[in-house]
């Protein structure tokens, strides 16, 4: 890695200057050049080249570079949600390029510092992952290489079963404690109703009233035996405090969790963070800082940013059209009571009362929103038409995917299903002293997609590597209700009553 040349320096304090001039806000960003192989070196850990020695990297690193190598891809630039942020620089970018990348790292540097969602991250975290990453060598110097490996693999495998919105709640503290496992108690006295007579006891105590009040005291004994008190989404937290591991393991689940934690924001905001850094570096680029000569090397960058591709949803495209989407409402007042009762098209098209909100609009949005909200808040049915949306599936028939729709609710629906929890299941641990045997009690919140049943079984065997007693996992398949169950030895599974599945309320942890 090199420093930046005095050319690159003079045209970086350039761009920065129009980008604080634009009102962005953003960190002391500290840019470097390096080649195509220390970049793709760089992205294969993530944008931290200083992380923990795992095969993981070195597979990522092995399919970054062949896709480099085939002309599939290309990476012009990474930065790091830090404080200084840290940017990288391709080598063999041209000029037009590298004052565009400058322009994008600056507006992401932006949304870093002032996105809500980037609040609880931390601001050091390069300085934590060499961190971890001595820990973990620490860990393999006295543990083996092989030993430390399986388990990172084990806890690698569950680092999506976290609860990303978790820093954000303030919860009252609970104890989650373990209870003994084989605590002899005595049964529940069922008190009787006091009688006058001895021969009314029969009929003021009847045998069926007795036998209800001890199903009833069963129940609520069972209910203080159970923990945690309400279903955990959080489950590597749980598993952190509960489970059976050395020291070792537990700083090892500890730093995964962190690091997961850390990249969370980033998966919650891919579009409109992606969109702000497009919306900035095309307004600085086009009105600023681009040269009549670099005009057609900016558009052909800029072009195959924003390019779609089939099968895929293309972040920048949505982001970008969405924030100019917002611009151009706010600044012409297309919004509020008035112009959602507004049922004359012609005046819409023609409405303009010339606000200029656009602006300040954008810098909320870009304060307060993440993808969800953001799509779910600003995506509109004049936005869908004009963009030509639609959804789209696969006919077995004809072995061909077609247009399913160009409905906006069922656009809207589509975005917003693929987005929540990044895509991923709802797990909540439920139980974690099952039929008081000390066994783990998972509950999958159907979304009307069903598990896959072979990621399901791989998933309850690395919890029960850190459980050590067996897994449940209760979900629905094919409309009906299902336990899977991971005993170390093999899995089984049995049909349950539908209704099981439905809790009254799930507490996030």
């Amino acid at each position: 890695m090199a420093h930046l040349t005095p050319e690159l320096e003079r045209y970086r304090a350039e761009v920065e200057e129009y980008a604080r001039e634009c009102g962005l806000d953003f960190f002391e960003t500290i840019f470097e050049i390096v080649d195509w192989q220390q970049m793709n070196e760089i992205a294969s850990y993530g944008g931290f080249p200083v992380r923990y020695p795992h095969w993981r990297f070195g597979m990522e690193h092995e399919r970054v570079a062949k896709s480099y190598a085939y002309g599939l891809h290309r990476i012009y630039e990474m930065v790091i949600n830090n404080d200084p942020c840290y940017a990288y620089l391709l080598e063999c970018n041209n000029v037009v390029d590298q004052k565009l990348v400058m322009a994008h790292v600056l507006a992401h540097a932006d949304f870093f510092k002032n996105n809500a969602w980037f609040v609880p991250t931390n601001r050091r975290m390069i300085d934590e992952m060499a961190n971890h990453a001595a820990r973990v060598r620490r860990y393999i110097a006295k543990h083996g290489y092989e030993t430390v490996e399986r388990f990172i693999d084990c806890c690698l495998s569950l680092e999506n079963l976290i609860d990303p919105h978790a820093p954000f709640i303030k919860r009252r503290e609970e104890d989650h404690s373990r209870p003994g496992l084989e605590e002899e108690e005595e049964p529940p006295v069922v008190r009787k109703l006091r009688v006058e007579r001895e021969y009314m006891d029969s009929y003021i105590n009847p045998p069926e009233f007795l036998e209800q009040q001890r199903r009833k005291l069963e129940e609520e004994k069972e209910k203080k035996k159970k923990f945690p008190s309400q279903p955990v989404k959080d489950v590597l937290w749980f598993l952190l405090e509960n489970a059976p591991l050395e020291s070792w393991q537990r700083d090892v689940l500890d730093i995964i969790r962190e690091e997961a934690y850390y990249f969370a924001p980033q998966r919650q905001t891919k579009i409109l963070n992606e969109g702000w850094a497009v919306y900035w570096h095309s307004y600085i680029m086009t009105r600023k800082a681009l040269r009549p000569s670099e005009l057609i090397d900016y558009a052909d960058h800029h072009s195959g940013t924003l390019a779609s591709h089939q099968g895929h949803l293309n972040p920048y495209k949505l982001g970008y059209e969405l924030l100019k989407d917002i611009k151009e409402r706010w600044d012409k007042g297309q919004f509020g009571k008035e112009w959602e009762e507004c049922e004359d098209l012609e005046a819409k098209r023609n409405w303009d009362r010339q606000l200029g909100l656009g602006l300040e609009k954008l810098f909320e949005v870009r304060r307060i929103h993440n993808d969800v909200t953001f799509i779910d808040t600003f995506l509109t049915p004049e936005f869908c038409e004009k963009h030509k949306m639609f959804t789209y599936r696969y006919n077995e028939i004809t072995g061909w995917y077609e247009i399913a729709s160009r409905e906006f609710q069922e656009i809207k629906e589509k975005l917003l299903f693929t987005l929540t929890n990044f895509g991923d299941p709802f797990i909540y641990v439920v139980d974690g002293n099952y039929r008081n045997r000390g066994e783990l009690y998972l509950l999958h919140r159907h979304e009307g997609v069903d598990l896959r049943l072979g990621y399901a079984q791989a998933t309850l065997r690395k919890v029960y590597q850190l459980w050590q007693r067996p897994v449940h996992l209760e979900t629905v398949v094919d409309g009906v209700g299902v336990i899977f169950t991971y005993d170390g030895r093999e899995h089984s599974h049995k049909e349950i009553r539908l209704t099981q599945l439905f809790l009254p309320s799930l507490s996030r942890r």
